[in-house]
């Protein structure tokens, strides 16, 4: 049978539950365990889909096309396994099946009730996922803190499966918040405690307590949580805010969280010891060495109109670092609201980074900002990254020079546009609503043999991530590719264009999917890593221009 790992919060949001649950996953994964990750939302959407990023961040697609919490991209870069929409289940997802039911009368007229048939529900889709994944373990992160009333039914259903699988095939871990009382110069446990007796009064006894702190915790402290909250002193795990989230497998295996975890669900020693007997974690530890080590820093510019919460595009934010560790740089992103720029500021910001990036987005606001951005990476030579909205944004950019006109738009944006070169796409025309409805997930692309896309990827057809609902319209591809815009990336019926770039420029390139998506810390996308090494490049070709220009001047 499968065991479930249950992972609750406590005292305050926003802790890190997502990165700790995804970091124990990563521990066990080194330890030959299979696993797989569940994300409990207690919010009524039925998913994030249709929620602003400036209140629940970036939206996180899965390879079957599911539009979900962002805490699963945490799940997939740390796991190094592709989940699925089953492991994305909201508060919305659940009253909507339940109500459903209940109106073809599948109920057969009883009384329809939190307990059991919410319950219910929730703990079918829970199982689903041992079932799909076939996973060892199982872990299963509930949304919010312990107390709030939405995420009641949630606490509930994992306090069942305590009793429908087995004690022994059960863990509850809890992640509070210590907070530090500068007066006094101390950490406080006393918020850990109300935490945990909330918890306990739903039922639910922790068997691992996770102490989330900016200050180390003192052994003293462990065993005071200990006694106040009933659990073994080994299971009281420090974690102090660390440096880099990709170091919080090496702080909770300092802390031997694995191997207690293990030895609690009956793993024998020998596996919850695996890695103290030859390090299985050396490729992670490798990675936070290149994290943290000194090394040149490359300035990227990432315009969008989410750019005051930096979690709307955390998944880009990922994917560059990973690429650019990978060639031993480092990335100081520069955050550019492409707001401003539409109002004629912050345009001096194009002027010190060394790349750009567009990110994906919908809607009017601040699309002028990124044509700017878009129109300054082509005229000044600048590498040009576009994603999803991004390649939309280089191709209307790129028609309203050859047009030399304005009027080249996408009819998101101007419905009215004598120029269309975005349009809705075909099977989109007679959608009407919003949620779940777009281009989603994984397709097929074709490469273009000899394009700088090809030269990226070094295969013939790439599978990506996708979510949109306009495409480049084909009646421009023709005198847009003779004037140098060259489409590397088609759908296998030539139909659709994925990849645009320029011919023109040393490396200006965009993708209508997200590959930032499939990107791990250990093996970064080819089209990040291709965009690092013509910002390379770029810096290079630029310190070497300044470099003739001072010789010349000395000279002169």
């Amino acid at each position: 049978m499968t065991n479930y790992i249950f992972v609750t919060g406590g005292v305050v949001s926003s802790l890190g539950k997502g990165v700790t649950a995804a970091a124990l996953g990563r521990l066990l994964k080194s330890r030959g365990v299979t696993v797989s990750i569940q994300k409990l939302d207690p919010y009524l959407n039925v998913d994030p889909g249709t929620m602003s990023p400036y209140q629940h961040g970036e939206v996180f697609v899965t390879e079957d096309g599911a539009e979900t919490d962002l805490d699963l991209g945490h799940y997939e870069r740390f796991i190094d396994e592709n989940l699925s929409r089953a492991s994305n289940v909201t508060s919305g997802q659940i009253y909507a099946e339940v109500i459903g039911r209940e109106r073809r009368g599948d109920y057969l007229g009883g009384t329809i009730q939190v307990i059991p048939h919410v319950t219910n529900e929730i703990k079918r889709r829970i199982a689903a996922v041992a079932k799909a994944s076939e996973a060892q373990v199982v872990i299963v992160e509930v949304g919010g803190t312990v107390g709030d009333i939405e995420g009641l039914p949630f606490l509930e259903a994992i306090r069942q499966m305590r009793k429908d699988v087995g004690r022994d095939k059960t863990l509850y871990l809890h992640v509070t918040w210590m907070p530090y009382v500068a007066a006094s110069g101390e950490l406080k446990t006393k918020p850990t405690q109300h935490s945990v007796r909330e918890l306990r009064s739903i039922g639910i006894q922790p068997d691992v307590i996770v102490c989330r702190s900016d200050h180390p915790v003192e052994d003293s402290l462990r065993e005071k949580i200990a006694l106040f909250c009933d659990v073994d002193v080994e299971a009281v795990v420090p974690l102090v805010t660390a440096d880099t989230v990709y170091a919080v497998p090496l702080e909770l295996e300092q802390s031997r969280l694995a191997h207690y975890v293990l030895s609690r669900l009956g793993y024998s020693q020998a596996v919850a010891t695996a890695a103290e007997h030859g390090d299985h974690l050396a490729e992670w530890r490798a990675l936070v060495a290149r994290a943290r080590e000194d090394k040149p820093m490359l300035k990227i510019g990432v315009v969008g109109k989410y750019v005051e919460l930096e979690d709307a595009y955390m998944s880009v934010r990922e994917a560059l670092l990973h690429a650019a560790w990978a060639l031993g740089y480092g990335v100081e992103i520069t955050w550019i609201s492409s707001e401003d720029l539409e109002k004629g500021r912050s345009a001096h910001l194009l002027e010190t980074v060394d790349g750009i990036v567009v990110p994906g987005g919908f809607g009017y606001r601040g699309i002028e900002g990124k044509i700017v951005a878009a129109r300054f990476a082509r005229q000044q030579k600048v590498p040009y990254l576009g994603l999803c909205l991004g390649m939309q944004v280089l191709c209307i950019e790129f028609a309203r020079h050859v047009f030399d006109s304005d009027e080249p738009n996408s009819v998101e944006f101007d419905p009215t546009t004598r120029v269309p070169v975005i349009d809705l796409m075909p099977d989109q025309r007679a959608v009407e609503e919003l949620g779940g409805t777009m281009r989603l997930g994984i397709y097929p692309c074709n490469l273009v043999a000899g394009t700088r896309a090809a030269a990226a990827y070094q295969v013939n057809t790439v599978m990506e991530r996708h979510r949109h609902r306009f495409e480049f319209n084909n009646a421009y591809r023709a005198i847009l590719e003779k004037a140098g815009l060259v489409f590397s990336g088609l759908s296998p019926d030539g139909r659709l264009v994925e990849i645009a770039e320029l011919r023109d420029h040393p490396w200006m390139l965009g993708s209508q999917f997200h590959p930032e998506f499939k990107s791990r810390p250990t093996a970064p996308r080819p089209l990040f890593l291709g965009f690092i090494r013509a910002v390379e490049a770029h810096v290079r070709g630029r310190a070497q221009l300044a470099e003739s220009g001072a010789v010349k001047h000395v000279r002169d």
